[in-house]
Parts: structure tokens; C-alpha cells; sequence
């Protein structure tokens, strides 16, 4: 995607059309407007209790970091009756102290449990035993079209809602962390400042997705990371306090693969990863890794650069043998390695 995205959402210019002046909706038109209005009535209702204001007070960071010692605001909701929140890692980064109020009026003081930069997902937990839970759905089951309701606190105004409907499946986003978030749900639902870490919800009123991001100067281009994505982190959250990925151990680009290396190995892949440094101790390392080789291949599965190898370095991989394909010269090497797990 051309524009980086900015990890609290924008501005939507308004759209819709006007019927003619003097020219009342037919029986009809008015059912499906009253049907339309119920169905959101009732998914705000199910949802909009679990909404709450975080509240984030920062602790003095890096110089140059314009969060640094400065209070912030974002979204956040309960998903399970027993005070855990989901949210954005990119509200509570670098948090001293968290409060969450509810739109019944309770407010708390929270704690993070953990938090994810690289999904731009975080878990904090507030000393209640009794929240109003917002049901999980499916992001997996969504088809482009369906109607899309955000749910936060944009620029302040607490539990404010917006609708669309869900504009793109399976997009990609470069987190803040540099690593590429995958299927990603794209939704005209407008947002802005304070949305990030709302609950995007479908009309059967379960979450499908934590409203995340925008692409800057552009209309109704709206991001929500995955609700299935949001499980599958949750509970390595739960689990280990942080997500677990692997590691081999090694720093480089993506770039073509030139026509006469594809014509020497004998391979149609475009692209790699030309490894411009090797982590001195790492399994990379042990395993003959050299700068200037070509990685292209990684555990059976071609590595056409950094994300694929970024989305292959999983858990599953976490002290597993693993093969690696590179280039080196104009000849195919396979070097076994295994992959330990990311500090």
C-alpha cells in the first residue's frame, strides 16, 4: 500500500444520497430504513456497554517520542465479565497508569496483562467481576458488503458510533513495529482519534475485529485487525504474557532475484531475501548462514522476502529442525537449522 498507515484512525468525509426534495420514501424504502435502524438500535445495545474509555497517563520515553509524558485516550472492551479489555497496544505503549470507565458510569484503574506491537493488540484487566461482555464472533466467516459498526470514543465523545460495512477482506498493514500485519479487515465505518482499540461488530451483534488504523489523507479507508487474530493472541497472552515467535537469526532485504541466478538454479521465484548479516551465536550462524546469500526457500515453503519468512517464524517452529533453501554463488545450498525463540 502506497501511504503508511496511522495507527488512530481519521476523519470520513460524509457520503450518502438525497432523494428528490418534496418526495417522501415509499412504504417500502421506509421498512428497510426501519429494519436497517433496528438492527443497529439492537447491536449498540448488546455491544455499547462493554465499550470503555481508556484513559493513559505515559511515563517519560525515548526524546524525541512525541507520546512522551503525555496523557492520551483511546477504546478498549470487555470480553469477559471478569475485567479483561481488549485494546491497542499502540494506546497503552509506554502507559505508567491505565483507567478504563464504562458507559454505566464505573470507572478503574487498570493493568496491562500484556500487549502485542507486532498485531497491535494488547489485554489490560480492570478490578471488576461483573462487565457487560461483548460476544466474539468470527472475522473468517465476513464477505465484503455486510454491515460494519464501530463502536468508541473518537476525539472524547464517549461510546460514539458509526456504521458501513465491511470494504475489503485479507488486506495487509505494516504495524508500528515494521512487521506486516496479515488479513486485515478493511470497513468505511468512519473512525478517528480515540477509536483505536474499539470493537468493529457485525449485525448479529458479535465482534468481528479491533478497529486499528487509517490510511492519512485519504476517505472511509478504515482498519480493523481480525477478531480471529485477536483469539489466537489473546491467549498467548494469557499463556506466556507476550506473543512466542522464532528466530534464526539473520537481518536483510527483499530484492529480485537476477534472471541468471533464476536460469542457474533453475527456479521461476522472482524475489528473496539477499542476507546482508548473520547474528553472531545465532542459528543461523551455526547453521553456515552467510551475507550474500540468498534465502528462498524456508521448511519446504518458498521465502519470496521478508514478510513470507516474518509469517513462517511462528511458535511451531520454536526448536523444530528446519531446512533452508539460499543461493549462494550460482549454486543451491540446503543448510539445516533450528530456530530458537525471539527475545
Amino acid at each position: 500500500m502506497g501511504d503508511r498507515p496511522v495507527f488512530v484512525a481519521g476523519d470520513r468525509a460524509g457520503e450518502g444520497a438525497m432523494a428528490k426534495p418534496g418526495a417522501p420514501p415509499s412504504d417500502p424504502d421506509r421498512a428497510a430504513l426501519d429494519a436497517y435502524s433496528r438492527t443497529i438500535v439492537e447491536v449498540v445495545e448488546r455491544v455499547g456497554p462493554s465499550v470503555a474509555l481508556i484513559e493513559v497517563r505515559r511515563r517519560p520515553g525515548v526524546r524525541g517520542d512525541p507520546r512522551r509524558g503525555a496523557a492520551g485516550t483511546g477504546s478498549g472492551f470487555a470480553f469477559t465479565p471478569d475485567g479483561y479489555v481488549l485494546t491497542n497496544s499502540h494506546v497503552v505503549h509506554g502507559a505508567s497508569a491505565l483507567r478504563a470507565t464504562f458507559p454505566d458510569g464505573r470507572d478503574f484503574d487498570a493493568v496491562l496483562v500484556g500487549a502485542d506491537p507486532d498485531t497491535d493488540l494488547a489485554v489490560i484487566r480492570v478490578g471488576a467481576a461483573d462487565l457487560p461482555a461483548a460476544p466474539l464472533g468470527r472475522s473468517g466467516a465476513l464477505r465484503v458488503g455486510q454491515i460494519a459498526v464501530a463502536i468508541g470514543n473518537p476525539l472524547g465523545f464517549q461510546n460514539t458510533v458509526t456504521t458501513g460495512v465491511i470494504s475489503a477482506l485479507g488486506r495487509s498493514l505494516r504495524a508500528e513495529s515494521g512487521r506486516l500485519m496479515d488479513d486485515v479487515i478493511q470497513t468505511d465505518a468512519a473512525l478517528n482519534p480515540g477509536n483505536s482499540g474499539g470493537p468493529l461488530v457485525d449485525s448479529a451483534g458479535t465482534v468481528v475485529g479491533v478497529n486499528t488504523a487509517i490510511i492519512p489523507g485519504a476517505q472511509a479507508l478504515c482498519f480493523a485487525t481480525g477478531i480471529d487474530t485477536a483469539r489466537w493472541v489473546v491467549g498467548q497472552l494469557f499463556a506466556h504474557g507476550r506473543v512466542r515467535r522464532a528466530y534464526i537469526g539473520i537481518s536483510g532485504s527483499t530484492a529480485p532475484l537476477p534472471r541468471r541466478l533464476q536460469r542457474a538454479i533453475g527456479v521461476e521465484q522472482r524475489s528473496g531475501i539477499r542476507i546482508a548479516e548473520v547474528a553472531a551465536g545465532g542459528p543461523a550462524q551455526r547453521a553456515g548462514f552467510e551475507p550474500g546469500d540468498w534465502l528462498i526457500g524456508f521448511d519446504g515453503q518458498p521465502i519470496e522476502g521478508i514478510d513470507a519468512l516474518q509469517r513462517h517464524l511462528d511458535a511451531t517452529r520454536i526448536g523444530r529442525s528446519c531446512v533452508a533453501r539460499l543461493v549462494r554463488g550460482s549454486r543451491l545450498v540446503h543448510l539445516p537449522l533450528t530456530p530458537t525463540e525471539q527475545g
